[in-house]
């Protein structure tokens, strides 16, 4: 069974927090558009600058949350589990975590974005981490995720005949994953999470979203961890009143 999670709290975001994510030196946007851009072929990863054009879907218990739900910022990230900006930005990720996300301010949602046509295993793997999900829980998901990017080296495709360890390893029973596995639910699961990316113009991975109220921008590609610490820690600042949100004249 998935964890439930109570919904996100909205909290009140001056509009001038948009300032203070142009002093960010990274390729970040705002938009307000409610256009849904057509599908885009996804590409491979890259550093390009990237502007939302639709908000992705809320989050609701059928996600996975690294962190308080009702965190003030959230980071929606949508990856693919044999991309190796994917591997980079992960890791990258867990540090912020490990710093802010005991501190019950930022939250991580993990969402799928396999690009099967470079990483042909990856949507299966994907569907694998939803099992692992939907009979372990919110942990046994990201312990499962942290395994698979922790197992292969940064170039190396997943080694697929180690997944039933893997699963194994969180706690999962292999014969219910392989039931699970047999079915068609988590491969519809994972068809959505693409299209969902692929509505919000993500055309390559990792590709994420930061939700602050009701502001969100884009961080396109493995943005280093400085630049992804800079941020948060601007975005923190902000909301507690000790950084300055007007654009100096």
């Amino acid at each position: 069974m998935e964890p439930s999670q109570t919904p996100r709290s909205s909290i009140a975001i001056p509009v001038a927090i948009v300032f203070g994510f142009a002093l960010i030196a990274i390729a970040i946007f705002f938009t307000t558009q409610n256009e849904e851009p057509a599908a885009q072929k996804a590409n491979t990863p890259e550093q390009n600058e990237g502007i939302l054009s639709s908000t992705p879907k809320p989050v609701t218990d059928m996600d996975y949350i690294r962190g308080n739900p009702n965190a003030p910022i959230l980071l929606i990230e949508y990856s693919d589990y044999d991309c190796p900006f994917c591997k980079e930005y992960h890791n990258t990720l867990k540090r912020i975590m490990d710093e802010y996300g005991v501190t019950g301010k930022v939250a991580w949602v993990y969402r799928h974005f396999p690009l099967g046509q470079l990483h042909p295993n990856s949507p299966k793997i994907s569907e694998a981490a939803l099992c692992v999900g939907s009979l372990g829980g919110n942990d046994a998901f990201w312990d499962f995720t942290d395994l698979i990017f922790e197992e292969r080296e940064l170039d190396e495709a997943t080694n697929v005949t180690k997944i039933p360890d893997y699963v194994e390893t969180v706690g999962v029973d292999v014969d219910a994953y392989a039931a699970c596995m047999n079915g068609t639910e988590m491969e519809e699961r994972v068809s959505a999470s693409v299209q969902d990316a692929f509505n919000i113009g993500a055309n390559g991975t990792p590709y994420s979203v930061l939700i602050v109220g009701d502001q969100q921008a884009v961080i396109n590609g493995a943005q280093p961890y400085d630049i992804v610490k800079g941020i948060v820690e601007n975005l923190i600042g902000q909301l507690e009143g000790t950084v300055q949100t007007t654009p100096a004249q």
